[in-house]
């Protein structure tokens, strides 16, 4: 159950940076390409 919530907090937080970091559909574009380049570092390829 803590790690649902928790989970579910993650999202939430991680979603208003999103949000508030993007003032365009362009900044939403960049934001996830960058956040996709993270992800790809982190597991090794």
């Amino acid at each position: 159950m803590k790690r649902k919530i928790a989970a579910v907090a993650f999202l939430a937080l991680t979603c208003i940076g999103i949000l508030a970091g993007c003032h365009t559909v362009k900044g939403v574009g960049e934001d996830l390409q960058s956040g996709g380049r993270e992800i790809e570092k982190s597991s090794g390829k």
